[in-house]
């Protein structure tokens, strides 16, 4: 059985958070942007990272540091992405992690570093290397560490399950940051999940993978993907007790999934939450770039913030989306209001779709007839507001 708790990151047994302020953005302020996430335990890590080639400082680190399988803990910052940096970039990156191992007593290749904020700016290491030693650790701080990797977010993103099994107890927890940016193939987003569940790091590794892939693979809000994406699982083994894999992807998924839809509902600017459930693709590409064309077009993204259920925009959408498309097959439906069929618009009454599309949340089927492969993605409407915040610094 599995049962969503409270605790995020240190619901694992064994492991420990704390944050505190560096001023990195702006040393003047006393907002909290450091975090650390440790396992008194050694553990084994995963993670997964941005397919952009343009990577950040913290992100080349953390992939020659994650190469052993093992990690000890997380240092976590907003405010700076320590992206497009240079060899200055890596060093202070590989600073970071020095420091951190420093202050826990753990040599530096077991910490990894990930960073969030502006790119193209230096990161104040020396402010950021007296912070380090001011953090306390605690059983009871995931959500003061969730708040302090927040950068555009406007709440922060916490969850952890319980798990049940014959052989005892395990648990899975984590926090996440993202609200633009956002992307399928990960999306300007930090998340590090826990568990004391005991498995092997190459199993970690294939239990994140395809948590990762249902999860924040699957979501999008402006089609735009970061350069500091980063996904990082520790396992730490404190339940002694190891579960059926399958068990273990499942505590996986809900915490993944779980903070996947918080990104979303957190978009820049966002007033929908909007579900793409396709189905009848001819080929499981097909059924991706058809889904993804839908949630990442201006022109249907901006429809949904007017609360116009434009299927005119959506057929066009898939129509260049490069996958194969029969006009005559489509089927289109608000929630369970069928709006087209043949690719011809039915007789429902506008009006009823009309009154979903003006949900906060609501859910587009569309079956293209051709095949068995289907695809979810998780986005959003585009509005005014993201504009504006994304005018400049």
């Amino acid at each position: 059985m599995i049962e969503q708790i409270r605790g995020g990151v240190t619901a694992a047994a064994g492991f420990l958070c704390g944050s505190t302020s560096a001023g990195i953005k702006n040393p003047k302020t006393s907002r909290e942007d450091l975090a650390l996430v440790y396992s008194e335990l050694p553990a084994v890590a995963a993670a997964t990272f941005t397919t952009n080639l343009v990577k950040a400082a913290p992100v080349r680190v953390s992939m020659e540091h994650i190469a052993s399988g093992e990690a000890r803990a997380v240092v976590l910052n907003s405010g700076n992405a320590n992206a497009c940096t240079g060899p200055e970039g890596l060093k202070d990156a590989r600073r970071m992690a020095v420091s951190a191992g420093l202050v826990l007593g753990v040599a530096g290749e077991e910490v990894l570093v990930c960073s969030t904020g502006r790119i193209g700016v230096r990161m104040p290491i020396d402010r950021i290397e007296e912070a380090i030693p001011r953090v306390k650790l605690s059983n009871t701080a995931s959500l003061k560490c969730a708040k302090a990797i927040m950068t555009s977010d406007t709440f922060p993103k916490e969850i952890a399950v319980r798990v049940e099994t014959p052989k005892g107890v395990f648990h899975v927890g984590g926090i996440a940051k993202g609200a633009g940016m956002i992307d399928p193939n990960m999306a300007t987003m930090l998340s590090v999940i826990t568990t004391d569940a005991k498995v092997s790091a190459s199993d970690l590794k294939n239990v994140l993978g395809g948590a990762v892939e249902d999860s924040f693979n699957r979501i999008t809000i402006d089609g735009d993907m970061s350069t500091n994406d980063t996904v990082i699982a520790l396992a730490n083994g404190a339940s002694k007790v190891r579960p059926p894999l399958a068990l273990l992807r499942e505590a996986f998924d809900a915490v993944a999934q779980t903070l996947a839809r918080m990104i979303v509902k957190d978009g820049e600017g966002v007033t929908k939450f909007v579900e793409i459930a396709l189905t009848g693709a001819a080929s499981k590409e097909d059924a991706r770039k058809a889904a993804e064309a839908i949630a990442n077009s201006t022109l249907v993204k901006c429809a949904w913030a007017g609360g116009d259920p434009n299927w005119g925009r959506i057929m066009d959408a898939m129509g260049y989306s490069g996958a194969k498309l029969v006009e005559e097959k489509v089927s289109i439906d608000y929630e369970d209001l069928p709006l087209v069929r043949g690719g011809l618009v039915t007789d429902t009454p506008w009006k009823k779709v009309q009154a979903v599309a003006a949900r906060k949340e609501f859910r587009i089927g569309v079956d293209l007839g051709l095949g068995k492969f289907s695809h979810t993605v998780w986005t959003t409407d585009l509005t005014e507001e993201y504009v504006r915040l994304n005018l400049g610094e």
